[in-house]
């Protein structure tokens, strides 16, 4: 599904990613542990576009990356930022149809339809017509995993899901993506929950330097 393949990835003369090699199995939770700036985000921001590699290759279903339009990508491979991500200025709803509507362009009606299922999925359905400033970090997140859901990708990836919530929060989060996990997504989970990484994946990569 997903494989890197002697990936070099640069910032100026920093050199964050080092020939690195790895072949994600198709189905399977794989956690990516490591202290900070190892280059567990950027491997995953590679993977999805977001940075450009300076030399190697990522083939997501035998296709190098280098070969899609971003617009195909996406509806391959999803994304859950640390962040959030989510435009202030729209309901949680037409957070989650914004891309069917626009990317894939789907009718009104059926983006909807996806829409609130995918929010009843990870139990934020009741949020619809909310705006993201009055939830909590933890209906962020989980409206942020909604929005990634709803294109119907093969492979989620999900950069320190946790690392922006407060600590009460950090566990409907988490038990939110374990159900995910259990789908037959292949998840690719960059984290500091170490305890989380251990029950949840089916390997763990640990990147140094």
């Amino acid at each position: 599904m997903v494989e890197v393949k002697s990936v070099y990835k640069s910032f100026g003369d920093l050199e964050v990613l080092k020939d690195v090699s790895y072949k994600f199995k198709t189905g399977k939770t794989t956690a990516i542990i490591g202290s900070s700036g190892s280059g567990k985000s950027t491997l995953l921001r590679c993977i999805n576009q977001l940075e450009e590699i300076n030399s190697g290759d990522i083939f997501v279903d035998d296709k190098s990356i280098l070969d899609y339009s971003h617009k195909e990508l996406v509806q391959k491979v999803g994304m859950v930022f640390q962040q959030f991500n989510l435009f202030s200025n729209m309901t949680v709803l037409n957070n989650v149809m914004y891309a069917l509507i626009k990317v894939q362009k789907i009718k009104k009606a059926k983006a909807r339809e996806m829409a609130i299922n995918a929010l009843k999925t990870v139990n934020v359905d009741d949020k619809i017509n909310v705006y993201p400033n009055t939830l909590s970090g933890g209906q962020k997140q989980r409206v942020a995993l909604a929005r990634a859901l709803v294109t119907n990708v093969d492979t989620l990836l999900f950069d320190e899901p946790t690392s922006a919530l407060d600590p009460e929060m950090v566990n409907e989060v988490l038990d939110e993506i374990r159900k995910l996990t259990q789908t037959g997504l292949t998840s690719i989970i960059v984290t500091h929950e170490m305890g989380f990484a251990k029950e949840i994946a089916d390997e763990i990569i640990y990147m140094d330097e």
